[in-house]
């Protein structure tokens, strides 16, 4: 059975940082995407970063100042946020695609002070 165990989110002023980790269980995920999206209020899913491989991708509000990066000896995900602002604020959900399915991790709250 897949899990993901997200950890990292809180509350930081707009100019920090923050580190997000998501763990995933119930498999050997190297060859898998993973990655990133986030839910504020109101508004829809979208897309924060995937990775494959050596290969990347960023939502256009997010480039620059966030990286992700993965750790396949330990099916871990990071995404490591810089220069955070208002606007960032929200639930981030860990996605792995495995198999024809997107598994989800339960989020976790990123909250932005300005």
């Amino acid at each position: 059975q897949v899990q993901l165990v997200e950890s990292g989110g809180g509350v930081v002023q707009a100019g920090g940082s923050l580190r997000l980790s998501c763990a995933a269980a119930g498999g050997i995920f190297s060859l898998n995407v993973m990655g990133w999206y986030r839910q504020a209020p109101g508004k829809q899913r979208e897309l924060v970063a995937n990775i494959l491989g050596g290969t990347t991708n960023y939502g256009d509000s997010v480039k620059g100042r966030f990286t992700i990066s993965r750790d396949n000896a330990k099916n871990t995900v990071y995404l490591q946020m810089n220069s955070l602002k208002p606007e960032d604020t929200a639930v981030y959900y860990c996605y792995l695609y495995f198999r024809g399915t997107n598994y989800w991790g339960q989020g976790t709250q990123v909250t932005i002070s300005s």
